[in-house]
């Protein structure tokens, strides 16, 4: 009974076992191993709660297991990734360690190349998201504001679409500094913002009660055929919209987290 209790933190772990590899290859700059570990991650994040359902074993120490392991995974991985694409765009990477520890030598460190350190503003708003899910009693059957995983997404589709899909249009694009610190600013208020979103668990297969979440599930399966990874930051786009077009019918939808 006890190893059926714990199997929901198992995979939980699994998680966090995924986001501590993506973060060791963010910092090296391997992104889009990264992108993969934390895709797995997001996999693991999803089944630890469907988990918990079927074997009844929600618990508050789940909950905050859940909320420790999404920070490293949905929150920790993504600003880095932010940071390091800025780094790619500012062309010299910012130092931790400075030359000396002088005081006028560390001033004189502060360059161009600190701009990067903006990418981690969307660790400090996962963050912050993550806390007060934990203790907002409105969230019980919508989401309000982007979720992390989703917002992680986002993010993580820029390297996998500057490898994959490197149109010289899409490159310029992407790789241009008002771009990022833009979205790193848009990500970190969607994170946050007082806006109801709908969410994925179906309590009935009816098309009636479900009609967002069917027609948001084949607005996805199109925008991946015919976009891949281009996909990605469309599909959030179509979740917020249809969010914010059928927000009065997620009233007494039940949430995944």
């Amino acid at each position: 009974m006890w190893i059926k209790k714990q199997i929901p933190n198992i995979i939980t772990l699994a998680n966090l076992f995924c986001g501590c590899i993506a973060t060791l290859f963010a910092v090296q700059g391997n992104l889009e191993i990264a992108a993969l570990f934390v895709m797995l991650g997001i996999f693991f994040d999803f089944f630890d709660g469907l988990a918990a359902r079927v074997l009844d074993a929600q618990s508050e120490l789940g909950l905050q297991l859940d909320s420790l392991a999404d920070m490293v995974t949905s929150g920790v991985v993504p600003g880095i990734i932010m940071f390091q694409l800025l780094t790619q765009v500012v062309g010299r990477p910012f130092y931790v360690t400075p030359p000396a520890w002088a005081s006028d030598q560390i001033w004189a460190s502060l360059d161009y190349s600190y701009i990067s350190l903006l990418g981690l503003l969307v660790t400090l708003a996962s963050a912050y998201r993550l806390a007060k899910f934990n203790i907002d009693t409105r969230q019980t059957t919508s989401f309000i504001g982007l979720p992390t995983p989703a917002n992680t997404l986002l993010i993580l589709s820029l390297p996998l679409i500057l490898k994959f899909q490197a149109e010289a249009w899409i490159v310029k694009i992407i790789l241009n500094e008002y771009f990022l610190i833009g979205l790193t600013l848009i990500s970190c208020y969607l994170l946050n913002a007082e806006i109801k979103l709908f969410a994925l668990k179906f309590k009935t297969w009816g098309f009636g009660e479900n009609k967002i979440r069917y027609v948001f599930l084949a607005g996805t399966v199109l925008l991946i055929i015919f976009f891949k990874f281009i996909a990605i930051p469309l599909i959030i786009l179509l979740f917020i919209v249809l969010s914010l077009l059928f927000g009065n019918q997620t009233e007494d939808e039940g949430v995944e987290i």
